[in-house]
This record gives C-alpha cells, structure tokens and sequence, in this order.
C-alpha cells in the first residue's frame, strides 16, 4: 500500500490497518524466534508501513482539529 491509497483511506480505516499491520508484526517476531520466518525483509516494510500509516494518521487528525 503506498502513501497516495493510504490518503484517501478514512481515519478509521487507517486505524484498523495500523492495527492489523502491528499485529502482523508481532506474529512475524514469534515466527523469528522459532525460526520459522521465510521473508526476513519484511520486517523492515512492515515498520516503515507502520511510520506512514502513523504519520498521514496524525496529519489527518491534525487538518481536523485545525479546520
């Protein structure tokens, strides 16, 4: 998902894609420990799919509070 689909999400979906992404993540770690992870490399995408989710959220809350 790139930065111009996550703009046109609501908030709330946003939210829920941030909760399923860090859920992902967590899942992917356990995998980690018991050495069962096939695609290390997403655990970079998935923390910075993390920082833009977290960063257009804030800059919508942020266009709300102000408007």
């Amino acid at each position: 998902m790139n930065t111009k689909e996550i703009r046109e999400m609501s908030e709330a979906e946003i939210e829920k894609s941030l909760r399923d992404t860090r859920d992902e993540r967590v899942l992917l770690r356990m995998q980690k420990q018991t050495g069962q992870v096939e695609h290390p490399h997403r655990f970079k995408d998935m923390s910075r799919q993390i920082a833009r989710l977290e960063t257009i959220l804030k800059e919508k809350k942020l266009a709300a509070a102000s408007a």
